[in-house]
C-alpha cells in the first residue's frame, strides 16, 4: 500500500483538487474494477473514453480520480488529479506502485513484424541454460522463471506489465525478455519502463487496420528506440532496409547484425534442412534445431543480445545447439508414408513468403507443397489478396479457409483473398470455409513425400467466431487428419 502522493512521482500533473495523502492499493482504468482502495485513471482508448465512466468508478467506491479533464460535477469526498496525458500517467503510476521493477532487472525489448516471439523464447532458454533465472513476456506465454502465466496480449497493459515484472524481481529473476508490439508503443503501454536494450528484427506490412498507413506503423516501432536512454543498447537487423531509420534518433548505443551485409554480428548459412540449420556465427560453425533463413536471423539476434549483456562467446555458441523454437513456429511432423505437416504462425505476407521460401529450399524436388491459409477478420483487409497471391505462387495446391473470422463472415474474407488468385492459379485453388474440413482436404490429397503447410494461427488453440472462442488447434487437427490417411 502506498500514498497517492508517492505514486504520482514523475507524473505530469497539471492540477489537484483534494488530498494526495490517501492510501492506494491498486490502479485501475476499467471502472468495473474500482473500489475504495483504488485509484481510477480515465484513459482515452481506441474504443471508448474512460472519462465517461468516472462517476461509475466513484459509485463503486473509488475516492481518487486521475484524468485529463475534470468532470463538471466535482464531489467533495473525491480527490481529482488532472494530468497532461492519462495513458502516459498510467505507466508512470503503475511503475511507482510496484516500486519500478524495470529498474531492478535487465529488461530487453524485442520489436519487429516477425520473429519477436522466437527471439524472446530463444533468449529465455539461452539465459536459463547459462544459469540465470529469467522472465519472459511473449505472445505465446509469460514466464516467471519456469512458472507460466497466461498471455492475453503481445504486450500487457502497464499495470499487468509492472505487476509481472515485480513478481520476477521478487522471485530473483535477473533478466526479462519481452515482446514490444507496435500497439503497445503507440498506446504508451511501455511508458515508464527502463530498458537495458532494444532489438529490431524486421518490418513489413502488418496491423494497417490499426495504424492505417505503413509509415505510421514504422513510426510506432521507431518510437520504442527513440525512448531508449544513453545507458541502453539498440541492436538492429541491418539486412532490413528500415534498420537505420529505427535508430536515427536514439540516445542508445547502436549495434547491428546481418547475414548479407557487414555488421557487428555476422552469420552465414551452410546447410538448411528439416533437421535444422548449420551456420557459421562469427567464423565459428554452429548447428541449431531451428529451420529456415528467417530463423538464422533469430538465432543470430539471440547470440548478439547475449554478448551485449556480457556473456561468454564460446559458452553461448555451445548452448545454441540445444535451443528449441516456440510452439507453432515451423512446427512439423512426419507420417509413416513420408508426408510432412508444418504448422506456422505466418499471418503476414512477408512471414508467409519466408516460410514457403524455406520449404522450397529444403524440399527434395518432386513433392507437392499444399498450403492451407486464411486471414483474420476485423483486421487489415488489404493483405488478404496478397496472402493468397503469395500462397499460389509458391505452392502446388492452395486451400483458402477461415482463420479467426471474429465478427466478419468467413465467406466474405475468403472472397477478399480470392481477388489475389490469378487466373493461371485458379485450378489449383480451393475455398473451404470450415478450417477443419480444409485441413482434412489437404491431408486427403497429399501423397507420399508431399508437404502440407497450415499457416496463420500457429500456437493458438482456438478459433474466434462471432464473438465466441471455440477450441481449435492446428497441430492437433493436422496430426489427426494425417493419421487417418497414413
Amino acid at each position: 500500500m502506498k500514498l497517492l502522493k508517492d505514486i504520482l512521482y514523475k507524473a505530469r500533473i497539471e492540477e489537484v483538487i483534494g488530498s494526495t495523502h490517501l492510501a492506494v492499493e491498486k490502479i485501475c482504468f476499467d471502472s468495473r474494477l474500482a473500489d475504495n482502495m483504488s485509484a481510477f485513471i480515465a484513459v482515452r482508448g481506441t474504443q471508448t473514453d474512460g472519462h465517461l465512466f468516472i462517476n461509475k468508478a466513484i459509485e463503486l467506491g473509488t475516492r481518487i480520480v486521475i484524468c485529463e479533464q475534470f468532470p463538471d460535477d466535482i464531489k467533495a469526498e473525491v480527490t481529482y488529479v488532472k494530468v497532461a496525458n492519462s495513458q502516459d500517467a498510467l505507466g508512470v503510476l503503475a511503475g511507482n506502485l510496484y516500486d519500478n521493477p524495470s529498474e531492478k532487472i535487465e529488461l530487453i525489448g524485442v520489436t519487429g513484424t516477425n520473429g519477436k516471439t522466437t527471439v524472446v523464447t530463444l533468449l529465455h532458454q539461452l539465459f536459463k541454460a547459462l544459469g540465470y533465472k529469467t522472465g519472459m513476456l511473449s505472445t505465446v506465454v509469460n514466464l516467471i522463471g519456469n512458472r507460466e502465466v497466461k498471455a492475453t496480449h503481445t504486450t500487457p497493459d502497464p499495470v499487468q506489465l509492472n505487476a509481472l515484472l515485480a513478481e520476477m524481481v521478487d522471485e530473483g529473476c535477473q533478466y526479462c525478455f519481452m515482446e514490444v508490439s507496435s500497439h503497445a508503443v503507440h498506446q504508451q503501454r511501455i511508458n515508464g519502463l527502463k530498458f537495458k536494450g532494444g532489438l529490431f528484427t524486421n518490418i513489413t506490412r502488418d496491423h494497417l487496420d490499426y495504424h492505417k498507413t505503413f509509415d505510421e506503423y514504422i513510426k510506432a516501432k521507431k518510437a520504442f528506440f527513440d525512448g531508449l536512454g544513453s545507458q541502453a543498447f539498440s541492436l538492429v537487423n541491418l539486412d532490413d532496409s528500415h534498420a537505420e531509420i529505427m535508430v536515427q534518433n536514439t540516445k542508445s548505443k547502436v549495434y547491428s547484425f546481418a547475414l548479407r551485409r557487414d555488421a557487428d554480428f555476422k552469420a552465414k548459412i551452410l546447410e538448411n534442412h528439416f533437421q535444422g540449420l548449420n551456420l557459421t556465427i562469427e567464423d565459428t560453425e554452429v548447428w541449431t534445431k531451428l529451420i529456415g533463413r528467417f530463423n538464422a536471423y533469430n538465432v543470430l539476434a539471440a547470440y548478439a543480445v547475449a554478448l551485449l549483456l556480457g556473456q561468454d562467446r564460446l559458452e553461448v555458441l555451445t548452448m545454441i545447439s540445444n535451443l528449441n523454437p516456440p510452439s507453432g513456429r515451423f512446427q512439423y511432423i512426419r507420417t509413416t508414408t513420408g508426408i510432412t505437416g508444418i504448422v506456422d504462425y505466418a499471418h503476414t505476407p512477408d512471414a508467409l513468403k519466408n516460410v514457403l521460401a524455406t520449404i522450397s529450399e529444403i524440399r527434395g524436388g518432386n513433392e507437392k507443397v499444399i498450403t492451407v491459409i486464411g486471414c483474420g477478420g476485423d483486421r487489415d483487409t488489404g493483405k488478404r489478396p496478397m496472402m493468397a497471391e503469395i500462397a499460389c505462387k509458391n505452392s502446388d495446391r492452395v486451400i483458402l479457409t477461415s482463420d479467426n473470422p471474429r465478427s466478419e463472415d468467413p465467406a466474405a474474407i475468403i472472397k477478399d483473398m480470392e481477388a489475389g488468385v490469378e487466373t493461371v492459379h485458379a485450378k489449383k485453388t480451393l475455398s473451404i470455409a470450415d478450417r477443419r474440413e480444409a485441413i482434412k482436404t489437404a491431408a486427403s490429397i497429399a501423397e507420399t513425400g508431399d508437404i502440407i503447410l497450415v499457416a496463420g494461427k500457429g500456437h493458438e488453440n482456438y478459433q474466434e467466431i462471432k464473438g465466441e472462442r471455440f477450441d481449435f488447434d492446428d497441430m492437433k487437427t493436422l496430426t489427426e487428419m494425417l493419421n487417418l490417411v497414413s
